[in-house]
């Protein structure tokens, strides 16, 4: 029998091991930054023992923030710029790794492997984009051969067309991580991450309930760009826009009655309808055209907190609710306010509550998916198709 070349083997001794050091990326629709985490796990699936070694999120410039708004949820775009942007923001992802390892004074040789998400310009399911004969779609750049090459280190990535593959919408993927990650017998909990968009895991006490992981709506995708847009800021720091502004509560309903919130869960989205083109469609709904932008913000803000209470209230009537919170929307004073008034019966608490890092709970999953895809077998959680994710590059 012909020997393995010696990626093949590299491979095998790395599935191998008892104990793996893995690095996940994240780069979310906010585009903050990347966030690095360095992981080291043994065990697979259910069996799991993970350690956060070191994180860190590296900000992006203002220059590569516009270069990546450019053809971010845009229907028409430049095809030559997101070709040089596949190819770049592999590189330039690879820089950074190499700089987060030189400061924490860890030697790239001993990385076992990188788990890249990449950066996703468009998000597609079949409900939003209504083409026919076209089916749920996703795209995320950021080429991993590149980074593996740059890097010399395995690099795992391409996570979500798998899942499309296998007839799922491509996310949300975070229940994987949640329920291997954030399970605990006989107490019904929530993992509510509030990125660019809001998603959850509910993961129920009883064992014979489905767990459900689901995208929500928006989370800071809609107050972020209002910053953006009127106060020449990228996020709103403490809420202080919000909490200087008045919540119009006409438009609000307007933002509610969108068909996507009657539709059932599971169900993703994404920036390609959460946007200011949404926003003014709501305010010519309800002929609202000269709104105080402090009162836009305000009103953005809490249509985040209702459309996440109401999900919540909604499918999740169960005695003892433990919701467990992560992503930049975890530190925005307006919305976990408004959060804990509407849902009395919950408690909310931090996800550093569960001994994971919430700034860096999504990176550390999408390792954890890097760890599954190399020893892990495919798991069937709730509706979501049991397959192990991600394509390999080798770094020669």
């Amino acid at each position: 029998m012909p020997a393995l070349n010696k990626n093949l083997q590299n491979l095998v001794t790395i599935a191998q091991k008892e104990e793996k050091l893995g690095i996940g990326l994240m780069s979310g629709t906010s585009l903050d930054g990347l966030d690095i985490a360095l992981c080291k796990f043994s065990g697979h699936g259910v069996e799991t023992k993970f350690e956060l070694l070191n994180f860190t999120t590296i900000p992006y410039d203002e220059k590569f923030k516009h270069e990546v708004q450019d053809v971010f949820a845009k229907k028409q775009v430049s095809l030559e710029k997101v070709t040089l942007l596949n190819a770049y923001i592999g590189t330039f992802h690879a820089e950074l790794i190499l700089q987060a390892l030189k400061d924490w004074d860890v030697n790239p040789g001993t990385v076992d492997f990188i788990a890249s998400h990449g950066q996703t310009i468009y998000h597609a399911p079949k409900r939003l984009h209504n083409q026919p004969g076209y089916g749920n779609a996703t795209l995320q750049i950021g080429d991993a051969d590149h980074i593996a090459v740059k890097t010399g280190i395995l690099t795992i990535s391409d996570f979500r067309q798998k899942h499309i593959a296998a007839g799922g919408e491509g996310a949300p993927l975070a229940l994987y991580g949640d329920v291997i990650l954030g399970s605990k017998p006989g107490e019904n909990r929530v993992l509510l991450n509030i990125g660019g968009i809001a998603n959850l895991t509910f993961i129920p006490a009883d064992a014979d309930t489905e767990v459900l992981c689901t995208d929500i709506g928006p989370g800071n995708t809609l107050i972020d760009a209002a910053c953006r847009e009127y106060f020449d800021r990228s996020y709103d720091e403490d809420s202080a826009i919000a909490n200087s502004g008045k919540v119009n509560d006409v438009l609000l309903d307007a933002l509610l009655d969108h068909p996507f919130f009657r539709e059932a869960a599971p169900k993703t989205t994404g920036p390609e309808l959460f946007n200011l083109e949404f926003v003014a469609d709501a305010q010519q709904a309800v002929r609202l055209f000269n709104i105080n932008k402090a009162d836009l913000v305000a009103t953005l803000s809490a249509f985040t907190g209702r459309s996440i209470s109401n999900f919540i209230k909604g499918n999740f009537d169960v005695p003892g609710l433990k919701i467990f919170v992560s992503g930049g929307g975890a530190r925005n004073p307006f919305v976990i306010d408004y959060l804990t008034y509407a849902l009395p019966n919950a408690t909310i608490l931090n996800t550093d509550e569960l001994g994971i890092n919430g700034d860096a709970k999504e990176a550390i999953l999408f390792a954890l998916l890097g760890n599954e895809a190399l020893c892990g077998e495919p798991m069937k959680i709730g509706y979501n198709p049991a397959v192990l994710m991600g394509k390999f590059s080798f770094p020669f």
